[in-house]
């Protein structure tokens, strides 16, 4: 089950002296961007899955299927399947439970109390969420909790449904939400999505590039999931149309060398960031002497997003 996230734009409010951030549900940007790839010219398999990935010759052969299968080739491959989810393709893991393990879960509430200007961080025993209102009246809760302290609180609540659980710890550990929640109504049902392991993985072998949390991904404590993704496709893209009258395929180690190493330049920084941040919102200790001190130097936070490279545009630059 993927966790959806929201993406963020800038828009401004009606007075015009203030940039706010906006949700965008993924159910919209995701339509846009395919409807965008077509309008570009790319054939969309929709809903194919990739089953199969081998060597051809210079290229690769891709095996997809749906109800039948079918086999495209191609010089290169990018892969963006994420980092989470089992499967054959080389690009994805062989997941193993641990306790230390993140489950993300999410969910979609209409008739919150939460505030329209506020999207505040939460911080609990083993794990970490945000809130945030987004489009038609409805605000988001999207979390993270250590398998272990699922498991903990599932038994000592005489084991109710795994989101049941997380909402009880989050709000037994939050009066904030316990406020924000009380007579709010869940909207449809709670998605989950998991192990999550944030890191850096391989951005490129033999013609085989990745993108978005395929190459690395950042604890989602900073919501830079969305964003990461994006730039890393457009810092990929903006090498290969630089070589676009070249015999890429003949060029691949150059490019997977520079696109790994502007990769790291934009994006470790971040991940590395997200783990510090992650580690004090989810131990209780860490978190008592880091949020008094966030609250009383909100500068603070801007900062840390420059430092950590939050800022920066993977496509500036040629």
């Amino acid at each position: 089950m993927k966790l959806p996230r929201e993406a963020k734009t800038e828009i401004k409010p009606p007075t015009g002296t203030v940039k706010w951030g906006r949700a965008l549900g993924r159910e919209h940007l995701d339509t846009l961007l395919v409807r965008e790839v077509k309008r570009a010219g790319a054939d969309v398999w929709q809903p194919w899955k990739a089953i199969g990935l081998r060597r051809s010759g210079a290229g690769y052969e891709c095996t997809i299927a749906a109800e039948q299968s079918h086999d495209l080739a191609a010089s290169i491959v990018i892969a963006a399947h994420g980092s989470w989810q089992n499967g054959a393709l080389p690009t994805q893991p062989v997941v193993t439970h641990r306790g230390s393990d993140l489950l993300g879960f999410k969910a979609h509430f209409t008739g919150s109390d939460l505030p329209l200007d506020l999207m505040p961080l939460l911080a609990f025993p083993g794990g970490y969420g945000g809130m945030v209102n987004i489009d038609g009246g409805r605000t988001s809760l999207s979390c993270c909790i250590r398998r272990d302290t699922l498991e903990q609180r599932r038994h000592a609540l005489n084991k109710p449904r795994a989101a049941e659980a997380v909402l009880h710890h989050i709000q037994s550990s939050c009066a904030g939400v316990r406020k924000a929640l009380a007579c709010a109504t869940l909207d449809q049902t709670w998605l989950a999505a998991g192990p999550i392991r944030p890191g850096i993985r391989v951005r490129h072998a033999d013609g085989l590039f990745c993108i978005g949390n395929c190459a690395g991904e950042a604890h989602p404590i900073v919501a830079e999931g969305i964003s990461m993704a994006m730039q890393s496709a457009a810092l990929l893209c903006r090498l290969l149309i630089a070589r676009r009258d070249d015999a890429v395929a003949g060029r691949t180690a150059e490019i997977g060398s520079r696109y790994t190493a502007e990769w790291d330049n934009l994006f470790a920084p971040r991940i590395r960031a997200s783990s510090l941040f992650a580690m004090l919102a989810m131990s209780p200790a860490a978190t008592g002497l880091g949020l008094p001190l966030m609250k009383g130097f909100p500068g603070l936070l801007s900062v840390g997003a420059q430092l950590s490279g939050k800022t920066n545009l993977a496509y500036a630059g040629t």
